[in-house]
């Protein structure tokens, strides 16, 4: 379907006809099952034209499955309930159906071809042609027009694979406008983007609200959704709960705090974001369990790149360390290149293991000294998808299953059902597909299959990404009852709150290098957002951070670091501790060598 070229110079509602009065949208009575799942059981919906409308919910209640059902993902007759767009009624066959009425979704994994240009991407399966063949001025011409409306810069003939996530979802959105979009869906679109990506995503949403366009966004940020949403409709257990007003209009601040969100969403008061840290009190409490020295990798393509130089870190047991940095300060790099050498070309360094030297050349070769690395990825590299809980959570200790070479199956059964018990794992039984479940409980498969493995050291990069606040307090839950076993842990985390909230140390990054160590007395975001933000004197060969003129106040900008988030924990909830109470990093305390 090709859009009148007025289309793309005002969108609708630009002459301010679009207001907040007339519902747009409305479901009612939505039911839908799976085997064995009641997914949805009569849930309403209702949203008007011109509004930015929120869903809100923990993993599994249901609001992934209710965008599937409008969109045409879920066809008409898979479902019970009725859908009314523009005051019609409508049953959408498939997504083409449902686009063709102008309702769109943006899903978190982004619907783009990296080896095509922008424009290909945008009027894919929507091309503009006259007798069958394309005509590349026009479609050129028009992708442009909508590139500039959504404030990006690039040229239309660029290609996916040369632009970061943050460009992809504003190529995603021109996708969605081509399409003449008068319901726009977004489901988490912040989750993988950086502080200053998500704001300019942020203001373009509401710059389409103010164009009449209607958007539905699906998140688990909640700082995010009091400053953008009008509404608010809250989901538990697959039932509407509650639809609450944010704001009576655009620009007005807020109605109602976090904390009557989740309140909604959990059925209770949440009085506190991270659990109480239970100590270890073993005989060996205190012993380094990780020591890595001089830690360097190359760029896997440029070879000339490091990064990460010089690293040296320690872990005791019974101890949750983080890492903190930007994006791009090598935080995953690290983690992965210790791991098996799974990212980059390994320079130097050692590892050490309750203080033997060890070799990590191969993942095999990393648990068998006991090292496990739970990824941030774990649709790509932690997760078999087609494969069931049982099997996903042996994979990665068969060995401990198997007699004579053959996986005792029952022995296998019995170890993912006790997980399924212990982690609370909402799914029917262990045979369920993990791709049918939601994030959070994905995750918990993830963390299972490491501790079956039983690891001395666990390395947790961005444990939490993409799940809701419920989850994170069980997951939470599970990494501090792994310390207080004695596991050494090492917490990877953009979000400062989650940092604070649970670490008893964190080391700092930037450009592949550390820059501090602070202490969990000393550390407020302020002076962890200081020491990521360092830039490092490489002259002298002194291995010492020093730092700029950046000051406290400083926010990430172009950063991977969240310094707000729905966690409360912050420099306030540390009373007495002010930005000067931890030095600049010396790598003499540490035994890091910055050597360039």
């Amino acid at each position: 379907m090709t859009a009148p070229a007025e289309q793309f110079e005002k969108g609708p509602g630009a002459d301010g006809a679009g207001t907040a009065g007339r519902p747009v949208l409305e479901m009612r009575g939505i039911s839908k099952s799976f085997p064995g799942v009641r997914a949805l059981s009569d849930v309403n919906l209702t949203v008007h034209a011109g509004e930015i409308h929120a869903i809100c919910g923990e993993n599994g209640a249901g609001k992934s499955t209710l965008v599937k059902v409008l969109s045409g993902v879920h066809p008409h007759g898979s479902y019970e309930g009725e859908i009314l767009f523009g005051g019609e009624p409508c049953a959408f066959k498939d997504i083409r159906a449902s686009e063709q009425r102008g309702i769109v979704i943006i899903h978190q994994e982004l619907a783009l071809i990296p080896y095509l240009s922008l424009a290909e991407n945008i009027f894919l399966g929507n091309e503009h042609s006259k007798r069958g063949i394309i005509s590349w001025s026009e479609t050129l011409r028009r992708a442009d027009t909508l590139l500039k409306r959504v404030g990006l810069p690039d040229k239309p003939q660029t290609r996916i694979a040369d632009i970061g996530v943050g460009k992809q979802q504003l190529v995603e959105i021109a996708k969605a406008l081509s399409k003449e979009v008068e319901l726009l869906i977004l489901d988490e679109p912040t989750a993988a983007l950086n502080d200053e990506d998500s704001r300019k995503l942020l203001e373009l949403i509401g710059e389409l609200r103010a164009q009449g366009i209607a958007c539905i966004v699906i998140s688990h940020k909640l700082n995010e959704i009091r400053q953008i949403a009008d509404s608010v409709t809250i989901l538990r257990d697959g039932r509407t709960i509650e639809t609450l007003s944010v704001r009576e209009r655009p620009g007005d601040e807020p109605e109602i705090s976090e904390d009557r969100i989740i309140r909604g969403m959990v059925g209770r008061d949440l009085d506190q974001r991270f659990p109480p840290r239970t100590g270890y009190e073993g005989e060996d409490a205190g012993t380094v369990a990780l020591s890595v020295s001089d830690w360097t990798v190359r760029h896997p393509i440029d070879h000339q790149r490091k990064v990460v130089d010089g690293v040296s870190l320690q872990v005791r047991r019974g101890e949750i360390v983080g890492i903190a940095g930007l994006m791009g300060a090598g935080r995953t790099e690290l983690a992965m290149n210790l791991f098996g050498r799974s990212y980059g070309l390994y320079e130097r360094g050692t590892v050490r293991v309750d203080g033997r030297a060890v070799q990590t050349r191969t993942v095999p070769e990393a648990i068998g000294h006991g090292i496990a690395y739970v990824t941030e990825d774990r649709k790509t590299y932690g997760l078999n998808l087609i494969e069931d809980i049982n099997r996903n959570i042996s994979l990665a200790s068969l060995s401990g299953l198997a007699r004579r070479g053959v996986v005792d199956e029952h022995a296998e059964r019995r170890v993912a059902e006790g997980y399924l018990r212990s982690m609370n794992i909402k799914a029917p039984n262990v045979h369920e597909q993990v791709q049918r479940l939601s994030g959070g409980n994905q995750q918990k498969v993830v963390l299972s299959k490491w501790i079956h493995a039983d690891p001395e050291v666990l390395i947790l990069d961005e444990p939490t990404r993409g799940i809701d606040v419920g989850a994170k307090y069980e997951i939470y839950t599970v990494i501090d009852k792994l310390a207080a076993q004695g596991k050494a842990v090492v917490f990877i985390s953009s979000e400062l709150p989650e940092l604070l909230g649970m670490c008893d140390r964190i080391y700092t990054m930037a450009a592949g290098r550390l820059t501090g160590e602070v202490s969990r007395e000393d550390a407020t975001q302020e002076v962890l957002m200081r020491h990521m933000t360092e830039t490092l004197d490489t002259g002298a060969g002194t291995g010492t951070a020093t730092g700029t003129d950046t000051s406290p106040g400083t926010t990430s900008g172009d950063t991977g670091a969240s310094s707000t988030s729905s966690s409360d924990t912050s420099s306030e909830d540390r009373a007495g501790t002010s930005p000067g109470s931890t030095s600049t990093f010396d790598s003499s305390t540490s035994g890091t060598s910055d050597k360039s």
